[in-house]
């Protein structure tokens, strides 16, 4: 049986959809901001459960780690979508037990103090199979707590 092709807007919202549903990620708290093709932006609360120093009440280097990924890897697999001509809910379900993250390098530039923290996730290069993306991650006054570069397997 034959399903239609979705929408590009239908696959990206699916895959959007997706990952904010991952159990981890809700977990984080991670919510969506805005999203284009090229970009994206989530926005997160701190909470007890995400703090790495109990003293100096700071995210934990791994919750700042994730959230770069996720940022990096759904705009990584959205704009990849917009290559593709026409698309089964099956088809980018199969296409996405394929993607993975292959290499993340990280920034630590300061500590991750702030009641509320916005990611943003932005396309550098795509291809047909690897995609670089660039993720920032700021507080809510807007200091710059880190920066990650995402390559992902994309095709």
């Amino acid at each position: 049986m034959n399903t239609p092709a979705l929408t590009l807007d239908d696959a990206q919202k699916f895959i959007i959809g997706k990952y904010l549903q991952m159990q981890f990620n809700q977990l984080l708290g991670l919510e969506l901001l805005s999203f284009d093709n090229t970009q994206i932006k989530l926005i997160f609360n701190n909470k007890s459960q995400l703090i790495g120093n109990f003293e100096q009440q700071i995210l934990h280097g791994g919750v700042i780690a994730a959230v770069l990924d996720v940022a990096s890897s759904v705009i990584c697999f959205c704009n990849a979508l917009s290559r593709i001509t026409s698309l089964s809910k099956e088809a980018l379900k199969d296409r996405l037990s394929a993607f993975a993250t292959i290499d993340l390098n990280i920034n630590y530039l300061r500590p991750g103090r702030g009641k509320k923290f916005i990611v943003s996730g932005k396309i550098i290069r795509t291809g047909n199979k690897i995609s670089v993306a660039r993720a920032e991650l700021h507080n809510n006054e807007n200091k710059h707590i880190a920066t990650g570069i995402a390559t992902c397997f994309v095709g």
